[in-house]
């Protein structure tokens, strides 16, 4: 629920200040925060410190998509978009294998992940502080001052009102979007790995390597989809990826074998085929379509870390709950325990119809916006594109 709260004002700083500094202080307090998670001695401060990790890992995507793609050409919008897309998959295939690797090798058991995963922010803040301000940002600058603003901040003030009132319903519609994209993603992976060990007794390391080859699905999938909807078109992409996965659903979870990897790999494979369409030809220029810069193009040029991030945290906010979906109705389908004792539930069913809904939902919510392909869209001081 606070990766919005996150979202929302580190967007805002992103677009006030610049991209770089409120990115850096967003990957300190994740680091603060991943830190301390790692100490905690009860459920209650586990909660408390993650709802505060929430914040820092909200407040990520706004400023990191403005700052990977709002300086790139035209030509290569497509690409960086899909492959910062994509790092979701790569990340969440590299927790699995530092889990396997690190969790149950030491005597901290899962404290120690949490501490390593402290690290890698900070090669990111190094990283960015030797990388300058976006161009963009700074033309946003100068076009406040240009406009009689010295205070970039009055400025940016001055503008947030009427640009609210004219892309409101803009903002509405890219959060309900996103809500259908991310409720693929956690529809299919959330309880999965409950699925695979308490409904068909598969061990953690099994449930690793399963989890490992449905991500290298996903990134797969991201890529080849990505690029058919160069030829096909983004909508028709789209729809092949979404009757695809639910076509694949039986075999996801009625395989009672190692082939259900398969099943997984191709699963997946789909669900990040949907997220990474890329583009579609308009009067002889390429306008790209990956997740990431469809937001950034639908976005107010002077309110992109806000609305990109904001419409993505919330749609993801919305999405949440399927595992507390799907867990709360499978234990109205009971089966025997496992050996050990564990009770078991039908996950499967209920995860098989959930999907088929959110691939109904998620291809009615594609529009047909296209941007002008030259640039992005700029918004004058009245909010007006």
């Amino acid at each position: 629920m606070l990766r919005s709260v996150g979202a929302a004002i580190f967007g805002i700083l992103g677009d006030r200040y610049g991209r770089k500094y409120p990115y850096i202080a967003n990957l300190v307090l994740l680091i603060v925060f991943e830190l301390a998670t790692g100490f905690v001695q009860t459920f209650n401060e586990f909660l408390a410190v993650r709802a505060l990790f929430g914040i820092a890992m909200g407040g990520m995507y706004g400023n990191a998509s403005a700052t990977a793609l709002e300086d790139a050409p035209i030509e290569a919008r497509g690409l960086l978009s899909g492959m910062l897309q994509e790092g979701y998959a790569l990340g969440n295939l590299l927790a699995a294998v530092f889990n396997l690797a690190i969790t149950p090798n030491q005597p901290h058991g899962w404290r120690a992940l949490f501490w390593f995963g402290a690290g890698p922010p900070v090669l990111l803040i190094l990283w960015r502080l030797y990388l300058p301000e976006t161009d963009a940002f700074k033309y946003i600058q100068e076009d406040r001052k240009a406009a009689g603003h010295e205070d970039v901040a009055k400025g940016f003030m001055k503008q947030a009102m009427p640009t609210l009132r004219t892309h409101g319903f803009r903002l509405i519609y890219l959060v309900l979007m996103m809500a259908g994209f991310n409720f693929m993603s956690h529809g299919s992976q959330d309880l999965y790995p409950t699925f695979l060990q308490r409904t068909l007794g598969f061990s953690t390391g099994k449930v690793t390597v399963t989890t490992v080859v449905s991500n290298l699905g996903a990134i797969l999938g991201g890529a080849v989809i990505g690029h058919m909807s160069t030829f096909f078109g983004r909508r028709l992409s789209i729809i092949f990826a979404s009757l695809m996965g639910a076509a694949i659903i039986p075999a996801w979870i009625l395989v009672r074998n190692d082939g259900i990897m398969a099943a997984a790999f191709f699963e997946q494979f789909f669900v990040q085929g949907a997220w990474g369409y890329n583009s579609k030809k308009m009067f002889g220029l390429i306008v790209f379509r990956v997740i990431p810069i469809h937001l950034l193009e639908l976005s107010p040029e002077h309110f992109r870390s806000f609305v990109v991030g904001t419409s993505y945290q919330l749609g993801n906010l919305v999405s949440s709950a399927s595992s507390t979906i799907e867990a709360t109705i499978g234990e109205r389908f009971p089966l025997p325990p496992l050996a050990n004792g564990l009770a078991r539930y039908d996950y499967g069913l209920v995860m098989a119809i959930f999907m088929g809904c959110v691939y109904a939902y998620g291809t009615s919510s594609v529009d047909e916006i296209v941007a002008d392909g030259s640039d992005f869209a700029c918004d004058d001081w009245t909010g007006g594109t």
